[in-house]
Parts: structure tokens; C-alpha cells; sequence
């Protein structure tokens, strides 16, 4: 395992666990699911959700947005939500 794999396996442990003092606004929301996503499962899969289904369709487009990162790259930019960046 890389040094950024285990830092991201570290931070993404620390949110799901609420162990960190971080109050994400909704578009770092957004930013970390489409990361988390990105290094995890891949490019977006499916056809875009409806408008109607506002919160769904937000994340499927910030997921899209970052269609082709590789791996490594999503969890930088996973990373770099934390730090301000």
C-alpha cells in the first residue's frame, strides 16, 4: 500500500468514523463524495438522474466531472479538500 493510499484509508476512517473536526459545505460535500468515488469505484456509471432528483443529480455531476482520473489523483484531490486546497 502506497503512502497516499493509506493516508486517504486514514482520512476517509477518520470521516466515517467523525473522528476529525472537519464541517464540510456542500460543495466540499460534494467534492469528497466525487473523489471518494472516483478512487474507489471508478468512472461514473449510468445515465444522469433527473432533475427532479436534485441531490442525486448533483452528485452524479460532480462525480462526472472527474471522469478519467486515475486513482491516485481522486485521492490527492480527496486529500487536498481537507487542507484547503
Amino acid at each position: 500500500m502506497s503512502d497516499l493510499e493509506q493516508k486517504f484509508n486514514e482520512m476517509v476512517t477518520a470521516v466515517r468514523e467523525a473522528t476529525i473536526d472537519f464541517q464540510p459545505n456542500n460543495t466540499q460535500k460534494l467534492k469528497l463524495y466525487a473523489f471518494y468515488k472516483q478512487a474507489t469505484v471508478g468512472d461514473v456509471q449510468g445515465e444522469c438522474p433527473s432533475v427532479l432528483n436534485m441531490v442525486e443529480r448533483a452528485k452524479w455531476s460532480a462525480w462526472n466531472a472527474i471522469k478519467g482520473w486515475d486513482k491516485d489523483k481522486a485521492m490527492s484531490g480527496y486529500l487536498a479538500v481537507f487542507e484547503g486546497k
